[in-house]
C-alpha cells in the first residue's frame, strides 16, 4: 500500500502544448518535484526526466531529451534531436543546435552546437525576436568577444578576462550584460558542471 513517503510529483503550469509520444517523469522522491512552467511548446517524442525544472515560454523541438535534474530557464529553444546531460542548466534565451549533445551548462543568451556542444556565439536571432535593443545586443557582443574571442589567449586567463568585463564601467551598467556574467559565474559553483567548451579564436 502506497504511503505519503512513496509519492512523487509532477507540476505542470498553464498553456503548455505537449505533443504526441512525449514522456515526462515525476520526481524521484517525495521531497522534490518535476516542474513544467507556463507557455512551453514541447514537440513530438521529447523526454523530460525526473526532477527537471522547466521555466516558461521554451520551445523543445522533436526528440529533445533531458536527463534528470536539468534546469531550463525561460525562452530557451532547442532544435531537433538535442540531448542534455543530467544536472545541466540552460540559461534564458539560449539556443541549442540540432543534434547537439550538451554535457555542460549553457549560459544566458548563448548558442551552442556539436558533439560535445561548444559555444558558437550569441543567440542573436533569438535576442532580436524577443525585443532586445540594438544597444543591449551591441553590449552583449562586446562582452562576449572580450571573454571568449581574444586576440592573444596568453595575455590573461579566462577568469581574468571575465573579471575585466565585470569591472568595465560601461558594460557592467547594462542589465543584460550583468545577467550574462552572473550566469557564467553561477555555472562554476561547487555543484555545477561549468560551461560548454569554447574555441580560442585569434581573429585571423
Amino acid at each position: 500500500m502506497s504511503t505519503l513517503e512513496d509519492e512523487c510529483f509532477l507540476e505542470v503550469g498553464h498553456n503548455n502544448d505537449i505533443r504526441e509520444h512525449t514522456s515526462i517523469h515525476r520526481s524521484s522522491k517525495s521531497t522534490d518535484r518535476t516542474v513544467i512552467g507556463d507557455g512551453n511548446l514541447i514537440m513530438g517524442a521529447c523526454h523530460i526526466a525526473h526532477d527537471c525544472k522547466i521555466g516558461n515560454n521554451n520551445i523543445f523541438a522533436n526528440n529533445t531529451l533531458l536527463a534528470g535534474h536539468v534546469e531550463v530557464e525561460d525562452y530557451v529553444h532547442t532544435a531537433g534531436a538535442t540531448v542534455i546531460h543530467q544536472f545541466c542548466h540552460l540559461g534564458s534565451f539560449s539556443f541549442l543546435g540540432g543534434g547537439s549533445v550538451v554535457s555542460h551548462d549553457v549560459p544566458k543568451y548563448m548558442m551552442v552546437a556539436g558533439d560535445r556542444a561548444e559555444l558558437r556565439g550569441l543567440n542573436l536571432v533569438g535576442l532580436t525576436r524577443r525585443g532586445f535593443s540594438i544597444e543591449e545586443i551591441r553590449s552583449l557582443k562586446t562582452a562576449y568577444r572580450k571573454i571568449f574571442i581574444c586576440a592573444d589567449i596568453t595575455a590573461a586567463s579566462f577568469d581574468e578576462r571575465l573579471a575585466q568585463v565585470e569591472q568595465h564601467e560601461g558594460m557592467i551598467q547594462v542589465p543584460a550584460v550583468r545577467a550574462m556574467l552572473q550566469s557564467i559565474r553561477d555555472s562554476f559553483a561547487e555543484d555545477r558542471r561549468g560551461i560548454c567548451k569554447y574555441r580560442h579564436w585569434n581573429g585571423s
